[in-house]
Formats: structure tokens, sequence, C-alpha cells
């Protein structure tokens, strides 16, 4: 006979459910109070986050020291509302619980980032003049650079921290504004990264590098893009830079006429003989073809000095385009015939000079009369706020590379985005892309590239796709009124108005390719070992109008990484590049 209660289990079940449901409540209340406190703080801090960068832009410190202290104060608030046990449990909750992870690891990045390196960097600031940067009458004052590097090196060293954790976040696996907002937040970490890492480099080496203990002599050589090399372009023209006491002179320009071809080419790796055989050693021109600057540089430093006999300090190589960047800067300027501007300049050095000037001496002249003009205006007529954000941009588009034959300082410069060495795989994965003309002439001008990516798993293995498509956008009546010094003239067998390109494909380090096609065909292909990459090579040649599309996947170490970059030779036009849903082959 039943007394009207429930079984002890029943009730004691119930009372757990009764518990459990009364803590889910409770703890879904704490972590959405918690929630909208830490999203109003992080909103804060971006709001004030570009109050602080235009502050700094104007030279406010004041301002900015008040500003930096408020992102400080809401940063770390975020921080704490979202580093409790119980907000760290959501994240354990099936779908919903990447979103607590990915709001805890923002916050957490943010509150590193405010709290270690916006502080060194107003510290530096404070011993730099920001309305000169150092520049005073075509010299520069190096002794503010040795003061703020300390402060500069912590702070480098925390946004680098912040950005590879910032880019070990899921975005993939949060709601899309969430998404959205951890994007943008990992940009705009990796570009502060970026230029307090160069403003770091750069106040580690310009006092020694720009002769503060001695004078220093550099070869500067001028690459063109419209006859493409790894690096960017064949070496049109050279010259040689003094640096002493931190004022800079062109002292000497040269053309590569005179640096005939070598009867014995100089020493070069086994990957670059697998790819090019011993030209990059013998001509100067093809010594870019090189992917790997630091085994370039010294090769065209070598070159300088067996011709004039000068000692050189290191090399510095630039493209063509970065000229668009600098003249954004310093205003139009006169050479030869033209009178070039940032919107201009480009289609002047690459194209229309060939249409205008026939004469290649002439031509050389001409370039010559371009890179003194650039480099007077440069140091005495531009701002120098803009016109370091100019060569930031070069360097971030990879149109400036720099060598020392100075081993320590050459250490620090092989790791930054200055140095052009082959890239590394860390807390991100790296593919490459490398392009290098044999037309004979200048027909990139008229090339276009699209690159895309792939990750996945196909057959059981982690892969990574990577389809580069080249087009020769000419079209046949634009080919038959190009010069034969722009179309080669078919006079190393092709055939004026096509383009013929070696296309080199290499992996993530340690992957080996499992398929490798060209529109959907196989052809043989000459294969080389980049490090730990193994590169793939066509030989490529288009007729006016034509495309060409190359598939390379790679399986096995290092594939399949969901963060994947692409590196590959600086275009005149930036390649289309994409990301694309991997689709394994039957």
């Amino acid at each position: 006979m039943s007394d009207g209660r429930l079984p002890v289990r029943r009730r004691w079940m119930r009372w757990v459910i009764g518990v459990i449901l009364t803590l889910l409540v409770l703890a879904l209340g704490w972590v959405t109070v918690r929630g909208i406190g830490a999203v109003t703080d992080l909103q804060q801090v971006a709001s004030s986050s570009s109050e602080l960068k235009a502050a700094i832009a104007d030279g406010d410190l004041d301002e900015a020291a008040s500003l930096s202290a408020s992102i400080a104060h809401h940063a770390g608030s975020a921080h704490d509302l979202t580093s409790d046990p119980v907000w760290h449990a959501f994240g354990f909750i099936p779908w919903l619980g990447p979103n607590f992870t990915a709001v805890s690891e923002v916050a957490e990045i943010v509150d590193d980032v405010a709290t270690d390196a916006l502080v060194p960097v107003l510290d530096a600031a404070e011993e730099l003049d920001l309305a000169s940067l150092g520049f005073s009458g075509g010299a520069i004052d190096l002794a503010p650079f040795t003061a703020i590097e300390p402060s500069l090196a912590d702070a480098s060293a925390t946004l680098t921290a912040a950005e590879s954790q910032a880019l070990r976040i899921d975005a993939d696996g949060t709601l899309p504004p969430l998404a959205d907002a951890v994007r943008e937040m990992r940009t705009t970490v990796t570009q502060a990264a970026t230029v307090v890492g160069s403003l770091h480099g750069a106040a580690a080496l310009l006092p020694s590098m720009l002769g503060a203990e001695g004078p220093r002599n550099y070869v500067i050589a001028m690459q063109n893009n419209s006859e493409l090399r790894s690096s960017g372009g064949i070496i049109g023209a050279i010259a040689l830079l003094h640096a002493e006491g931190g004022r800079i002179s062109l002292v000497q320009q040269a053309s590569t006429m005179d640096f005939p071809p070598l009867d014995e080419a100089l020493p070069l790796s086994e990957s670059t003989t697998a790819l090019f055989e011993d030209r990059p050693g013998r001509y100067l021109q093809n010594i870019t073809s090189i992917p790997d600057f630091t085994e370039a540089a010294p090769l065209i430093a070598a070159r300088w000095q067996q011709r004039f006999g000068t000692p050189v300090d290191g090399v510095i190589a630039v493209d063509s385009v970065m000229t668009k960047h600098l003249l954004a800067v310093t205003g139009p300027l006169t050479f030869g015939p033209f009178t070039a501007d940032a919107d201009n300049v480009v289609s002047i050095l690459l194209s229309e000079i060939y249409a205008t000037v026939p004469d290649p001496a002439v031509q050389d002249q001409i370039f010559a009369q371009a890179a003194s003009s650039l480099f007077g205006s440069a140091l005495s007529g531009g701002d120098p706020k803009k016109l370091v954000g100019a060569l930031a941009t070069s360097a971030e588009e990879g149109r400036i590379r720099i060598w020392s034959a100075y081993e320590d300082e050459e250490k620090l410069l092989a790791v930054s985005t200055l140095g052009g060495a082959l890239p590394v795989d860390d807390t991100t994965t790296r593919v490459g892309v490398l392009l290098n003309d044999t037309t004979g002439g200048k027909m990139d001008y008229y090339a276009d590239a699209a690159i895309s990516t792939s990750v996945g798993v196909c057959d059981g293995e982690p892969t990574t796709r990577v389809r580069v498509t080249w087009t020769n956008s000419v079209t046949a009546e634009e080919a038959g009124s190009l010069t034969p010094y722009v179309t080669g003239g078919g006079f190393y067998g092709v055939p004026p108005g096509s383009l013929r390109t070696l296309v080199t494909v290499y992996g993530p380090e340690g992957a080996i390719p499992s398929r490798i096609d060209r529109d959907g065909d196989e052809e043989p292909v000459q294969t080389a070992l980049l490090g730990e990459r193994t590169a793939v090579q066509h030989d490529v040649e288009l007729a006016p109008g034509e495309s060409t599309t190359i598939t390379v996947d790679y399986t096995g170490q290092g594939a399949g990484e969901r963060l994947t970059e692409v590196v590959h030779t600086p275009l005149i036009t930036d390649p289309d590049i994409t990301r694309d849903e991997l689709r394994c082959a039957s």
C-alpha cells in the first residue's frame, strides 16, 4: 500500500535534475551577463584603437597615452570576464563551444597587446621625432633608433606571440558575426606585428647599416617585372649606394651591359641548378631567378666587386612597381621625355618606354635618370612618415629585399620579410608559386595569374592542392604592334606575341606531390628540393589570349593544414588568390 510519496530513488533523481537545471540556468545567466560586458569592453577597445592610430599619426602623444590607458582598462576587463572556469566550461559544449573559446582567446590577445605592446611602442614614440623620423638635411639621425630598440623589441615579441595565437583561433567554427570579428582582429594584429617588427628591425639595423660605425657600400639592383624572375624581375639597372654617418648618396650607376656573361659560372646550389641550369651563375640578369635571396645577393655582390673592385657590404633589390608607392609621396618626376606620377609610372617604366624609345642603350640611360631622380626626391622631398609607409607597403608586397655581408645583421634580416629567404612553416603553412620568363622580351606586362589553394583529406591522406592559372592577356592585334624588344622577336624560339614561362609550384615543408597535371593532362616536369619543399616546374608557352592551369596535390607531412598562405613572385598586378573546396581526384 503506497503512502503517496515517490520512491527514494525517484525523489533523489528529481532533486539532482533540479539542481542541475538550476545550476545550468545560473551558469547561462552568468556567462550571458559576463559575455555582454566583455563584448561591450571589446567594442570600446576597437573604437579607442582607431582613435589611438589617428593620435599617433598626428604626433599627439598625450592623447595617445590617455587612449592607451583606456584600451588597457577595457582589454583587461574583457579578459577577466571571459577567463573564469564557468566560461571555459562552456567552451566544451558542441557547436556553441568554439564561440566561447574564440571570445576568450580574443580578449586574452587584446589584453596582452594592450599591456605589453602599447606601452613600449609609446615609449619608443617619445624618443623619436614622429614628424621627421630622424631625417634632417638629407641625413638620418641614428641615435634615437639605438635608444628605442629595447622598447620595440619587447613590443615586437608580444605582437609576434599574439599573431601566432590569433592564427590558431578556428574562425570557421564560430558564428558568422564572430568569425568576421576574429578575422578582422587577426588582420589587425598581423599588420601591427609586421609594422612593429619592421620598426624593431630598423632600430636594430639602421645605425650600423647606415654607417654609424664606419662607411658602408651597398649594391642596389633594380628589377623589371615585365620580364619576370623569382624575386620580381630581371635586373635592369644596377647602382652603388654609399652610407656614412646616416647620410646616403648614390655614387655610381651601371648598365647590365657592363656585366658580360661569365665563361665559368659562379657556384650555385643544387636546387638552383636543377631549376635554372647554370644561367644565374653566368648572367647577372638571371641571378634573381634564384628563389632564396640569401643565395642570390652574395652573387650580385661578387659580380659588382669583380667588375669594379669596390668592396660591397650589402645588396638591396627593389622592383619597378614600388616606384608608384614612392611617387605617391614625392610627387611627379621628370626623366627623359616622360613626366611620371603614381598613376602612370609603372606603365611608363614597363611598357611605354619601349614604344617611345626603341634604342636599348638610350632606355638604360633613361632608367638611370629615373632611379637618380627618384632617389634624390625620396631623400629630400618626401614626408618622412609617408615615405616610411610607402617602403613598408613595398616590403609587405615582397618588392624590397635586403642582404648584409655582416653575419649578425644578416641573421636579423634573414628571418624578416625583407630578407627574401625561403619561407618557414610554423603556425602557418606556406606554399609558393615562382614565375620566370624565358620569352626573352618584356611580355609579362601583359600576363595575369590566379592562384588557389584547397586543403583537406583525400584517400585518407592530408592533402594541400595548389592551382595556378597563367594567362597571356595580349590580343593578336596588340601583339602585332609591339616592338621586337618587347616580344623577343623570336630570337629565343618564341613566336612574337607568345609568352613562355617557367611556372614553379612548391608545397608545404615535408609534403610530396601525389598528383601533377596541366589542364587535366600529365606532361614532363622538372622537380627540385627547395630546402624541405618539393618544387614542380612546368615549361609553358602561351599564344596571345591563351591560358593554362597547373594543379599540384601535395600529401603527407605538412599537407592539409587549414592555415595555408601563398607566397608568390611579385607581379605588376597582384594575382587573384582564393581558397577553394577540396574535391578529391578520382
